[in-house]
C-alpha cells in the first residue's frame, strides 16, 4: 500500500547531484522521493552530477530528469519551474538543498565571502520558493523543505554558516505561515555531521571521521540517506498535520556538550 502519497507527484530537488557515486544529501532525496512514485526534477550547477542522479534513478526503474541551474539566479529558478512544469505539468514538491560553509568569526570573515554564503544558502531558498509557490497554489498545494544545519542550533566558529543556516529556520516559520491557506506545508530538517562526497572532498582522516561519529550519543554515523528519509517524510502524507518544524537529524549531538 502507498502511504506517502508522492505517487506521480513533481519534485524538484537542488543540490541533486553528488560527486561519483556518492550519495549526499540531495542526491539521497531524488532517489527516495522517485522510489516513492514521485517524478524528479535534479537540479545541480554541474550538470553531469544531475545526469548521474537521474541514471541512478533509471536504474531502478523510476522517472526523472536532470537541470543545469544556478539557484542564486533568479532567472536560472524560473527556468527551473518552467521545465518541471513542461516536462511533468506541475511542481508538487520542492527541496531546497542547497548550501556551502565558513569557517571564520565576524571580525575574520571577508565581507564578499560573508555575501556569497547568504546569497547561496539563503537567497537560493527564497528563490526557488518564490517561483514554486504560485505553481503548488494553482495546484491546491504542496511541501516544501528546506535543508538548515545545528550549526544553526549550537554555533562553532562557522559564524556566516551559522547565520545562514539561523536565517533557513526563520524563512521556514515565515513562509509556513504565509503559505498555509494556499495548502502548502513548509518544513526544515537540520543535519547534524553527516558523512557526504561534500564532506569527504574538503579532506578528512580516519581519525577524524572516527571521532565524529563518537561525537554522537547515538555513536553511529550518519549518512546522506539519513537525511533523505526524514525530507521524505516531511514532504509526505506522513507529515499531513505538521508544518513550520526544524526536524533535527543528529544522532543527538545537539543533547549534550562537547567534551574537552
Amino acid at each position: 500500500m502507498e502511504i506517502t502519497g508522492l505517487k506521480d507527484k513533481v519534485a524538484i530537488v537542488s543540490g541533486a547531484g553528488a560527486s561519483g557515486e556518492g550519495i549526499g544529501n540531495g542526491r539521497a532525496a531524488a532517489i527516495l522521493f522517485a522510489r516513492a512514485g514521485a517524478r524528479v526534477i535534479a537540479v545541480d550547477r554541474d550538470e553531469d552530477l544531475a545526469r548521474r542522479t537521474v541514471e541512478m534513478i533509471h536504474e531502478e526503474g523510476g522517472m526523472a530528469n536532470a537541470c543545469a541551474a544556478d539557484v542564486t539566479r533568479e532567472e536560472d529558478c524560473r527556468r527551473v519551474v518552467d521545465h518541471a512544469c513542461e516536462t511533468f505539468g506541475g511542481v508538487d514538491v520542492l527541496d531546497n538543498n542547497v548550501g556551502i560553509g565558513s569557517r571564520h568569526s565576524v571580525v575574520d570573515e571577508d565581507p564578499a565571502r560573508w555575501d556569497t554564503v547568504m546569497r547561496v544558502n539563503v537567497n537560493s531558498m527564497f528563490l526557488m520558493s518564490k517561483h514554486v509557490i504560485p505553481v503548488m497554489r494553482e495546484r491546491g498545494g504542496g511541501a516544501i523543505v528546506n535543508v538548515s544545519s545545528i550549526s544553526a542550533l549550537r554555533p562553532r566558529g562557522l559564524t556566516a554558516y551559522s547565520t545562514s543556516k539561523g536565517a533557513v529556520i526563520a524563512l521556514t516559520r515565515a513562509m509556513a505561515v504565509d503559505h498555509a491557506a494556499d495548502g502548502i506545508r513548509v518544513n526544515c530538517v537540520a543535519p547534524g555531521p553527516v558523512y557526504t562526497p561534500m564532506v569527504t572532498a574538503g579532506g578528512m582522516t580516519d581519525e577524524q571521521r572516527e571521532k565524529r561519529r563518537l561525537a554522537a550519543p547515538l555513536q553511529i554515523e550518519g549518512s546522506g540517506w539519513d537525511i533523505g528519509n526524514a525530507v521524505l517524510f516531511l514532504v509526505s502524507d506522513l507529515s499531513r498535520y505538521v508544518t513550520g518544524q526544524t526536524l533535527i537529524v543528529d544522532g543527538g549531538v545537539t543533547l549534550q556538550a562537547p567534551e574537552r
